[in-house]
């Protein structure tokens, strides 16, 4: 099925939406550091190197794509013609582009840089005006997004300013009360792909018997973490602080550089998964696996609150069983088979469109950078 005219014109307004938002998150991080630098970390990118490979990949996958109308069938090696930049393949391919590397190379200055952007997505907006498909149209835009979520926790990370309301958390309201679920059969996975879209990690949908368990309706607030804390005597995470000390002494909290009285109803955030899995011993719970988080996003949808932190889960992210890698090899594959963990749902730093109950988000378990808190289980 090729895009619709209504289509078309959705993914357009997207894809400048999109962009207008990694310009100004781009020019709130560059505002506050010295040429555009930021020190070499393994968590870490040039913003300069960022901006560059969100418009290579764009192009990449569009405009410098002769096999692009076969979607999910195209060839993803197929020979590429010239793009805006003649050398934007060594400077950008994230594939083979060593991360240590890329402090050192010649990128071109932010001005051109912008001016690549600007020319990249005015070839992107020109062929939606054609006969095309629109499976490498969102896989750019949804790119797109997952990166701008990556500069605003890098902005986390540094103490930068970032004042738009919309990449705040927000208190949450209501309790935290127990879901509960038979046991039962579930479909795990997406059963859409091609035009429905779907990543490749969520693919194909397969039965997962699961037992009894109950789960939380809600993340785990600071209200609820920080018992945890001051029982156990271990180190606060690393954006929390007491102001003060004594009994009456409060925690404050830091976001986007800017420490402030913490909101106790705010979700607990920036953890690790081994510090998830401690609150969850001193607790008596566990975290829930990944077709359980599904299940209860999807069968309860109204009282399973979702969407204000990426949540840990208990499961190492692995294929699916009859998994097929899409035309971009190296979105998910090359992370199989190690200790990457599984987080579901979405975050305050999410676009709204890449929410869905489905999603596969995968991260190192030590990683406390994003957004991330969790949610418990039992049984």
């Amino acid at each position: 099925m090729n895009v619709r005219q209504a289509d078309a014109e959705a993914l357009a307004t997207a894809l400048q939406a999109s962009r207008r938002d990694t310009l100004a998150t781009f020019a709130a991080c560059v505002a506050a550091l010295a040429d555009a630098a930021v020190p070499q970390r393994d968590t870490l990118n040039p913003p300069l190197w960022e901006l560059g490979h969100i418009g290579w990949f764009q192009e990449f996958w569009l405009a410098r794509n002769p096999q692009r109308a076969l979607g999910l069938a195209a060839d993803p090696a197929a020979p590429r013609g010239p793009g805006v930049r003649a050398n934007a393949d060594a400077l950008y391919d994230s594939s083979h582009v060593p991360h240590a590397t890329r402090w050192a190379l010649p990128l071109p200055d932010v001005a051109a840089t912008l001016d690549d952007l600007a020319r990249q997505l005015e070839a992107t907006l020109g062929l939606l005006k054609g006969d095309e498909r629109p499976y490498f149209f969102r896989l750019a835009l949804l790119h797109e997004d997952m990166h701008h979520e990556a500069a605003l926790y890098m902005a986390q990370t540094l103490g930068l300013s970032i004042e738009d309301p919309r990449w705040q958390a927000a208190p949450l309201s209501g309790s935290r009360s127990a879901l509960q679920f038979d046991a039962g059969a579930w479909m795990l996975g997406s059963v859409a792909a091609d035009d429905g879209f779907a990543f490749d990690n969520e693919l194909p949908a397969h039965r997962v018997d699961l037992t009894a368990f109950e789960i939380d309706s809600q993340v785990v607030r600071w209200a609820d973490y920080l018992p945890f804390v001051e029982a156990s005597g271990l180190a606060p995470p690393r954006y929390l602080r007491r102001a003060g000390s004594g009994s009456g002494s409060g925690w404050q909290h830091e976001r986007y550089g800017k420490w402030s009285a913490l909101d106790p109803d705010l979700p607990a955030c920036h953890l690790s998964a081994a510090e998830a899995e401690a609150w969850c011993r001193w607790a008596g719970r566990r975290l829930p696996s990944e077709a359980e988080w599904e299940r209860a996003a999807l069968e309860q949808p109204d009282r399973f609150k979702w969407g204000a932190v990426w949540e840990w889960t208990a499961s190492v992210f692995e294929p699916y069983l009859g998994f097929k890698a899409h035309p971009y090899r190296d979105y998910s594959a090359p992370w199989f088979g190690g200790s990457r963990r599984v987080l579901r749902g979405a975050s305050f730093m999410s676009q709204p469109r890449i929410r869905h109950p489905r999603y596969r988000n995968f991260f190192m378990p030590d990683r406390s950078d994003m957004p991330a808190g969790f949610r418990s289980c039992a049984r």
